[in-house]
């Protein structure tokens, strides 16, 4: 098997509207971040496997020979991914020395990766890698970073193991894989997701693979065909939370207040699918200042009843204050109880304003960034096409 250099990239997600809702059936809608994570994949000749993690300062190397000793005997083929190996992912915690109770973001990362290279290579010879992993994303965010790592390093390594061919040809920068294989790439991507997280929707993945903006219902996610890409401040307020116990808190009210709670699910419901159809319009016909407006509108009913249903946090308050004192909108991503907000920007919005937004929310002890919602999913890159500053970290070694 000749191994060949390659450069794969997967966005992180934002959740625009919904959040907690697909937890009761409602919908929920998730769109791709233009902030991304980067793997580069390099053959070796020096009989191991490495892989550095410059986000959370880990490199790690394993010999080949007693990699291979951890693969069971009975196993099936590579290209399947419906569930996880239970044999393997036992040997390799116990290689690795992982308990339930160590479950840190450098022993997670390192568990997904050797459980996709040797499930895909089980059957063959163990290829002698060097692969290294840079993120835009902050972790543990609510912004996907875990999923968006997955699906690097299931693109990368299906394509090595040969499960799928490089989309690149040699005059392009960029390029994307066909609906076959982003499916593959999908649901090996969703098996890292199990190890890291042990039960994830699949929303995230999804976003990472496809890109743009997904509808998410009872399980069954849709990607949409057409998004406008919108420009959006990204804040990370740096509260931690708890996704776990913010769940639990929405249901606990739902059981205390049905009558008041479930209208208010309802509404959201409503919400998502209202701002569906109005950036489905965006995409077929000339976009106008109502459209703003009435996302806008969207955002700020969407952020009440998030407070209502006791997800929000100061520090979220703190972020919609200081943008709508600028005459911007705001609301949270994710679980809520801190973690991150998405301000949207219209097409008019003067950079001084974006700037010294950005910069009060600084000020506030928070992380800000302008990026855009909506950009595509996982691809192949030539070296040419990778920032020069992402590509200096790629192949610092």
């Amino acid at each position: 098997m000749q191994v060949r250099d390659i450069y794969v990239s997967a966005p992180g997600k934002a959740i625009l509207h919904g959040e907690h809702a697909v937890v009761h059936g409602k919908v929920a809608l998730a769109v791709s971040l233009n902030l991304r994570t980067y793997l580069s994949l390099k053959a070796s000749t020096d009989g191991k496997v490495c892989i550095n993690l410059p986000n959370i300062d880990t490199f790690l190397c394993w010999d080949l020979s007693e990699l291979k000793q951890l693969i069971p005997y009975s196993c099936g083929k590579r290209e399947e991914a419906k569930r996880l190996d239970a044999e393997l992912l036992r040997r390799l915690r116990e290689f690795l020395d992982i308990s339930n109770g160590n479950l840190d973001t450098c022993n997670m990362a390192t568990l997904a990766f050797l459980y996709i290279y040797l499930s895909l290579f089980r059957s063959s010879e163990l290829p002698s890698l060097k692969v290294s992993v840079w993120s835009e994303l902050p972790t543990g965010a609510g912004l996907g970073s875990s999923a968006a790592y997955s699906v690097c390093l299931a693109a990368a390594l299906l394509s090595v193991s040969e499960a799928i061919p490089s989309p690149l040809k040699e005059w392009d920068n960029t390029a994307r894989w066909c609906q076959e294989d982003l499916e593959l790439i999908n649901s090996w991507a969703f098996q890292g997701e199990m190890i890291i997280h042990g039960n994830p929707s699949g929303v995230d993945n999804a976003v990472g693979t496809w890109g743009g903006m997904l509808r998410f219902l009872a399980g069954k996610i849709i990607p949409l065909s057409r998004v406008p890409l919108l420009r959006i401040l990204l804040t990370n307020t740096k509260v931690p939370r708890s996704t776990k116990v913010l769940v639990a808190r929405v249901k606990d009210k739902i059981n205390k207040f049905p009558s008041i709670m479930t209208p208010v699910l309802d509404s959201v419901d409503a919400i998502s699918c209202t701002c569906e159809k109005v950036l489905s319009e965006m995409t077929s016909e000339p976009i106008t200042g109502e459209h703003y407006n009435i996302l806008e509108e969207l955002i700020d009913i969407n952020q009440h009843h998030l407070n209502v249903m006791g997800v929000g946090h100061p520090a979220l308050d703190t972020l919609c204050r200081v943008t709508l004192a600028k005459g911007l909108h705001s609301k949270l991503t994710g679980a809520g109880g801190g973690g991150c907000g998405i301000t949207l920007l219209r097409p008019e919005t003067d950079s001084s304003v974006v700037q010294t937004t950005a910069q009060e929310l600084k000020d506030c002890g928070f992380d800000c960034w302008e990026t855009s919602i909506g950009g595509p999913g996982v691809q192949q890159h030539s070296p040419l096409s990778v920032k020069e500053e992402v590509l200096e970290i790629l192949t610092r070694y």
